[in-house]
């Protein structure tokens, strides 16, 4: 019979530990993921006598909170008696960084950063604009080199400071800002409007999947209360980083669009979860949220907006009348998380990993509450489209499509960077009159238009215009419209076979492991994209079980930078019974 709680007894020292790490916290499992975080900020990993302190103090099996523990990249699990590293470096080897030399960078740090230092390979960290991307703790480092790594490990464990050219609350309340939601307290818009307004802008989804965003905010105000609002901040496909940009520069126009979506919608809490990485725009979201606070435009304290349970009773109107509750939460190094219901799922204080569907978010979302979950861009528009009109927004589009997109481009070009284009607009003409056209000395080779999940374009594809569903014929998307440019000069080409090995390791790498297709599928494709012949009546095969059976997009489009390169790249490839150079008889498409 056992004698002792499973997991082990808990020692007095580790309870004092757990104790002095969560400070004010509460004690509930939705704010698991949060007591991990200050437990590594306060002893740079998480031992096994702490997760067992820590199971007690949130009524949780030991297990439950090592699963969660073991599942996020950036909570390090140290042995008992393992000292943590004096700092942590993550260097970026996904495809912008690794064009950027983020191998050779990585091998050089691992050489050269001493024995007390973790240097390791990571995901896309929202640096692509400034390639080779690195993490010196949470301290982001563009451009980076072995000097200026080293000579920033000193201040590792700093606190990340605001960005300094952020217009603050002062500077945007100056220039108009907040004047729409005023109008809605005063009712001097109504509801209906403002979502009509969308509707006649044809506002989409701007975080990849380019859903119609009326719809969500309809749907979400037919069900019954309380619902609630997620801003998903976590943006994490490989060359994207224009949220981050937004947030750094912006944010308060976010803001106001978020809170006039929970006013429309009368919700009356909204969380904003945040990719870890971004630990200098979550100290300026935590200084303008406070700032906000103290105007009377939202409730703010942290992290924390209470529970499953601690829903304010009202009725729609009661609701709008009352200053939303706002949390800022920390993401933990996961790019599934970018998935709304994988997001919940981690707000939830759980392993981020994608709910089946039927019931969708907006019916049935954080906490089984109705929830309206938009990204970052997506809510920076509100203000413009309600106060200039949904059909003049629409208007700005080329070849007949509606609206602006923000796109970030990196790569072989000559300024890499975030740019504000017409929806249509092609990637030739996105590389020529905004990102200075290719780098001196580089040709266009290919370019994918989405980031890892959209594809990949060859350079006669260039001209095709980039939007939603425009480019479905040839088997991409612009999903989060990540433009990653391939080039060629004299004794060198970027070749797409090789990209698209770095884009399946990444998601073979990030896959949460909850359904086999995706979790067995990635690898089991880049074993076939490393054999020398390449195998397409298997690749298909892999390729149409990933896409039918994974329960979310990250399985079910990481077979399109593999298909891409068959599809337009076959001069790369020798297939199985085929002469080099692609003289393949097969229907290698899926």
């Amino acid at each position: 019979m056992r004698v002792t709680p499973r997991g082990g007894l808990v020692s007095p020292e580790a309870r004092q530990a757990v104790k002095a790490a969560s400070g004010d916290l509460a004690s509930r499992p939705d704010l698991l993921i949060e007591h991990l975080h200050r437990l590594v900020d306060a002893e740079g990993g998480l031992r096994p006598s702490r997760l067992a302190a820590l199971a007690e103090t949130l009524r949780l099996s030991t297990s439950e909170v090592y699963e969660v523990a073991s599942f996020y990249h950036h909570l390090r699990l140290l042995r008992e008696d393992e000292p943590a590293p004096r700092a942590t470096v993550r260097v970026c080897t996904n495809l912008s960084c690794a064009l950027a030399g983020a191998d050779a960078l990585l091998h050089a740090l691992q050489h050269r950063c001493g024995a007390d230092v973790a240097v390791e390979g990571a995901s896309c960290m929202g640096l692509c604009t400034q390639a080779p991307g690195v993490l010196v703790g949470r301290h982001a480092l563009g451009n980076a080199t072995p000097e200026a790594v080293i000579a920033a490990l000193p201040q590792a464990s700093a606190p990340a400071k605001p960005p300094a050219a952020a217009v603050d609350y002062a500077a945007y309340r100056a220039g108009g800002g907040y004047r729409l939601l005023e109008e809605c307290h005063a009712a001097a818009r109504a509801p209906e409007a403002i979502m009509a307004q969308l509707e006649a802008a044809d506002l989409r989804g701007l975080g990849g999947a380019g859903f119609p965003s009326v719809r969500k905010w309809r749907t979400l105000a037919q069900q019954p209360g309380p619902r609630l609002i997620v801003l998903n901040a976590d943006e994490g496909e490989v060359g994207t980083c224009k949220d981050g940009h937004i947030l750094r520069t912006d944010p308060h126009r976010v803001l106001e669009g978020m809170l006039v979506a929970a006013w429309a919608v009368a919700a009356g809490r909204i969380w904003i979860y945040l990719r870890d990485e971004y630990a200098a725009e979550s100290a300026l979201l935590h200084r303008e949220l406070q700032a906000l606070h103290e105007a009377g435009l939202v409730r703010y304290g942290g992290v924390d907006v209470g529970g499953p349970e601690d829903d304010e009773p009202g009725a729609d109107a009661e609701v709008r009348a009352r200053p939303p509750r706002v949390a800022l939460r920390r993401g933990a190094g996961a790019y599934i998380c970018g998935e709304e219901s994988a997001l919940i799922e981690s707000l939830e204080g759980k392993r981020g990993m994608p709910r089946l569907k039927p019931p969708i978010v907006a019916i049935s979302g954080l906490f089984g509450r109705p929830t309206l979950e938009h990204n970052v861009e997506t809510l920076w528009w509100v203000r413009d489209i309600v106060q200039g009109g949904g059909q003049a927004w629409a208007a700005l589009g080329r070849r007949g499509r509606k609206g602006v997109r923000r796109f970030t481009v990196s790569g072989r070009v000559a300024r890499p960077g975030v740019y504000l284009v017409p929806a249509g607009i092609t990637a030739r003409e996105l590389i020529e009159e905004h990102a200075g056209g290719m780098a001196p000395g580089w040709s266009l080779y290919g370019v994918l238009p989405g980031g890892a999940s959209g594809g990949i374009l060859n350079a006669n594809q260039a001209d095709l215009p980039l939007d939603f569903g425009t480019l479905d014929a040839e088997g991409c998307f612009i999903g989060s419209m990540a433009l990653i440019v391939l080039g060629q000069r004299e004794g060198h080409v970027d070749k797409a076979r090789e990209a698209a090995t770095n884009l399946m390791q990444f998601f073979a790498h990030e896959s949460c492991g909850q359904c086999t297709p995706c979790r067995e599928g990635t690898h089991q494709m880049l074993a076939a994209m490393a054999s020398p012949a390449w195998d397409a009546t298997h690749i298909a095969g892999l390729t149409r079980i990933m896409r039918d059976a994974s329960i979310c997009g990250l399985g079910q489009a990481a077979p399109n930078p593999t298909d891409s390169v068959l599809r337009h790249f076959p001069q790369e490839v020798v297939l199985e019974g085929t002469l080099a150079g692609g003289a393949d008889k097969s229907e290698p498409r899926g």
